[in-house]
């Protein structure tokens, strides 16, 4: 049985990721913000069966980051998977973007990730076993207007990704990067009203004109087929997969 740290993990793409982690018997350390966190670490391990412990670490402290990961080695005995997938979004023109907004999405979706990484990499590195899956975005691939902060970020996990995974190569800790398009969250649920009124369009035409209007496949990505491909990573089976840049994103990034 392996043990797994989830960021993001108690709603939306981390969680759905962590269900599928718990159902094939990985015990984890879930981090969120959500004031009922505990809980949901609770429920999910009366489900299946497995350990689940529960992290608040903010994931623009550092120290925090750190905490979180020793959590997890006492509570679970050792970290054997890593998903970075913490993330926030905002969105607006480059001149009005806040400054504030800026800093915290550079620190939360990419920091962060290079911290959690940092923190498990001796461990790992002790066993000559680690999977390191950073959840990016198609927009680590690609640019859209109104996004410069998180297309940065993500641009930066896709250099940390393939940094981690040279250096890891002759450790045996892989890391990868999986760029989703739109998947239907919370998170995309609050960019569609802020490009409304970025845009001027209603909430249907963002949806059909400027999210969708990317993706071939005309259908935002089923959270099902992003944890199945985090499972698959994080297995013995993809030892020689790493530094990659993994689209699922309906063709966008095909264009």
């Amino acid at each position: 049985m392996k043990n797994a740290i989830i960021t993001g993990g108690t709603s939306g793409i981390g969680l759905g990721i962590a269900r599928l982690f718990a159902a094939h018997g990985y015990n984890l350390l879930l981090n969120g913000l959500e004031k009922n966190g505990q809980q949901i670490a609770d429920d999910l391990a009366q489900e299946y069966g497995v350990d689940v412990t529960f992290s608040s670490a903010n994931m623009q402290q550092p120290d925090q980051i750190r905490g979180m990961v020793q959590q997890a080695e006492k509570e679970l005995g050792q970290v054997d998977v890593l998903i970075n997938n913490a993330g926030i979004q905002h969105v607006s023109p480059v001149e009005e973007f806040p400054e504030d907004r800026w800093d915290a999405i550079i620190a939360i979706n990419m920091s962060a990730t290079f911290h959690a990484s940092k923190a498990v990499w001796p461990g790992m590195k002790a066993r000559g076993f680690g999977r390191i899956i950073n959840i990016a975005s198609a927009h680590a691939l690609r640019a859209s207007e109104y996004k410069v902060a998180y297309v940065a970020a993500k641009h930066g996990v896709a250099g940390i990704t393939k940094v981690l995974a040279l250096e890891g190569a002759p450790l045996g800790i892989t890391c990868n990067a999986i760029c989703p398009g739109y998947v239907r969250t919370p998170l995309v649920e609050a960019q569609i009203a802020d490009q409304a009124m970025a845009h001027g369009m209603s909430e249907s035409d963002v949806i059909e004109k400027v999210m969708l209007k990317k993706q071939p496949i005309k259908q935002f990505v089923e959270i099902e087929a992003l944890g199945n491909l985090a499972l698959y990573l994080a297995s013995e089976a993809a030892g020689q997969l790493t530094g990659s840049m993994l689209p699922v994103d309906g063709g966008w990034s095909a264009q």
